[in-house]
């Protein structure tokens, strides 16, 4: 894993010093190497830092010039399949190689193939710029499904990329302009989803896209080269014949194959092991293609209801892995908060990053490299919201919409005191909180037009009036509002809805981010191209079979796992955000929160803010998670 930056500017600048400040904020990305290239004459810089995995030695360093020195590229990620497209391109040319670096064999499939036949080749994850000098134009590419960053963008007209936004900042003139609209979108997601940014006129790079820049033209032409939805057809769906056993048979091989060409690696490797369905399975599988003991890793809890690490030590126990957990205490949680602004260089409130930062760095004292167990639930239907929202749409929607919207009226029009009066009957006053707030809720989402807009705004939306809560705002038209009807079930439209907004924003962000601020570089064998297609391509009863989710993973990880060790309650981790906002971050929240300096930033509607903050420190509502949000983005805003 790597860090990237470049650009090229129109304006009069010191190019290397420019490109030397900008690489020094990647250093966390790439500790082991660093290098910069200048082509003066365009005005042209690209720099890079290296974390080594493959190739550790000067071969492998970046920026790295094609044999003709017709090309130039900087390469953040990993090219699984590299040593097949080698063999591939030594059968039509012969290649003097240097090294056995999949960034050289990146390098020569582009020169001989060209960037679109190569990206389809390509079996991995990566964000890279390759310059030609020939044609003066600079290709930015990243991976199918968004596990490595890229941000692009202008600034005074100065075309700028980089792994990271903090480096962006370094080039002179960046103005730090937040984008409101962008802001409400964090508002409405917990993280600005592509392809926007948190910064006006700074973009993130699809996933499955490549941005080409053509210097003489002074012109931008993206292109998509990937879309899951040319994997999800009726048709694909309809040529599928394989039965029960030659399914299960067949994801095995696929998965073991996945894993294999994952654990490439010239550095010790590991795997993170919560003892849940997905990540025990990659760590099965590790260990059963391992001639010697694999690393394991997770984080415990001091409160029993957040902690999975006695089912992950029970499960490393069987499978014979070295495990290392790490029991933190509340403080040692509230400890990485002021670490938060500096692991994600943009706003960014999925709590469950707290966890994923620390098993991170526990981690990064064992490996280099490890395997995750993310995108399991996407693509195999895991969460368990596909199921409540399947089941409330079914009953919800054969309420005609004129009357399901007065409903909501007059739910909403009761004040919250009274329904937890109501509610007083049937559980305690901390329960009739979260019931309440659960009903006001549903009532401000009976009136969705159609099932997408009600996952939309029920399960994926944490503000539904973000532009309320922003000045001067207005919320830009997302995947969820351009998209039609699908004439697929419910569930394979919401897990296609998340394989495309929450897994690349959400998740994989979440992991990177966390991860590459202790130089951790970590893999996800779920989403290798032959998992993800073949996973596409399976009926939904393959997936979810009598109220039973990822019921075809659960049959491949049987057989490395007794079924007593995995079935249990899914618990997931959720930092106890609504006590500690009320007690020992409450004075912490009151600085940020307070209303005078909040006017002078003229970001938020104040009033809203306030009132929703008094609310909540007093019991009246549970505003955690959209006081959440505020509060991030003003501990972000501290460090700009």
């Amino acid at each position: 894993m790597c860090g990237i930056t470049g650009f090229i500017s129109k304006e009069k600048i010191d190019i290397e010093k420019t490109l030397t400040n900008m690489v020094s904020q990647l250093y966390h990305r790439g500790p082991d190497d660093k290098g910069i290239w200048i082509d003066r004459e365009n005005s042209i810089g690209l720099g890079h830092t290296r974390l080594s995995i493959l190739d550790l030695t000067q071969a492998g360093h970046q920026p790295m010039i094609s044999n003709s020195g017709r090309y130039v590229i900087i390469f953040n990620g990993e090219i699984y399949n590299h040593l097949a497209i080698r063999e591939a391109l030594d059968t039509k040319i012969k290649i003097k190689w240097k090294g056995h670096s999949d960034t050289e064999t990146l390098l020569n499939a582009i020169a001989q193939w060209g960037i679109d036949t190569t990206l389809k080749k390509c079996v991995g994850m990566f964000a890279f710029a390759i310059w030609d000098n020939d044609t003066k134009e600079i290709i930015l590419a990243r991976d199918r499904m968004g596990e490595k960053p890229l941000y692009y963008g202008w600034i005074n007209n100065n075309f700028v990329f980089a792994s990271e936004l903090k480096s962006l900042k370094q080039f002179p003139g960046f103005k730090k302009e937040i984008d409101r609209n962008s802001l409400a979108l964090y508002l409405r997601y917990s993280a600005v989803p592509e392809p926007f940014s948190i910064y006006k006129d700074i973009y993130k790079l699809e996933s499955g896209c490549y941005l080409t820049y053509n210097l003489n033209k002074k012109q931008t032409i993206k292109t998509k080269y990937f879309s899951i939805d040319s994997l999800s057809n009726k048709a694909a769906l309809k040529s599928f014949k394989l039965t029960d056993e030659e399914s299960i048979l067949k994801l095995e091989s696929i998965l073991l194959d996945a894993v294999s060409m994952q654990m490439q690696s010239d550095v010790p490797i590991g795997a993170f092991l919560s003892g849940g369905v997905d990540s025990t399975i990659i760590a099965a599988l590790m260990q059963t293609q391992s001639s010697t003991k694999i690393n394991t890793f997770s984080i415990g809890f001091e409160q029993k209801k957040y902690n999975e690490a006695e089912y992950a030590r029970t499960v490393a126990k069987h499978l014979g892995t070295h495990h290392y957990d790490l029991y933190m205490s509340g403080k040692d949680v509230l400890d990485v908060i002021p670490l938060l602004p500096k692991i994600y260089s943009e706003p960014f409130s999925d709590s469950s990053q707290i966890p994923t930062y620390l098993v991170s760095k526990i981690a990064k004292e064992k490996v280099t490299v490890c395997l995750t167990g993310d995108a399991g639930d996407e693509l195999f239907g895991g969460y368990n919201r596909y199921h409540l929202a399947n089941n409330t749409w079914n009953k919800i929607s054969k309420i005609p919409l004129p009357i399901r919207s007065i409903i909501g009226v007059g739910i909403n029009s009761l004040p919250y005191e009274v329904w937890k009066i109501l509610l007083s009957p049937f559980g305690g006053y901390r329960d009739n909180l979260n019931k309440a707030d659960k009903i006001l809720k549903a009532s401000l989402v009976l009136n969705s037009k159609n099932r997408r807009d009600f996952y939309h705004k029920s399960f994926m939306s944490h503000n539904n009036e973000a532009e309320d809560w922003v000045l001067n705002s207005n919320l830009p038209k997302t995947i969820f509002d351009l998209g039609n009807e699908s004439t697929n079930s419910f569930f394979s439209e919401m897990m296609n809805l998340d394989l495309k907004t929450y897994l690349p924003n959400d998740n994989l962000a979440k992991v990177d981010r966390a991860a590459m601020f202790v130089s951790l570089e970590t893999r996800v064998p779920f989403l290798n191209y032959r998992v993800v297609k073949f996973a596409q391509k399976l009926p939904l009863n393959l997936k979810l079979r009598d109220g039973v989710d990822k019921w075809i993973l659960r049959k491949v990880l049987y057989k490395y796992v007794p079924q007593k060790l995995i079935e249990r309650p899914k618990m997931g981790f959720a930092v106890p955000l609504a006590e500690w906002l009320r007690g020992p971050l409450k004075d912490w929240a009151e600085d940020l929160l307070d209303e005078k300096h909040l006017t002078e930033q003229g970001y938020f509607n104040v009033k809203i803010v306030r009132e929703k903050w008094r609310e909540h420190i007093l019991g009246k509502r549970n505003w955690q998670y959209q006081l959440w949000d505020i509060l991030v983005f003003q501990m972000w805003l501290k460090e700009q």
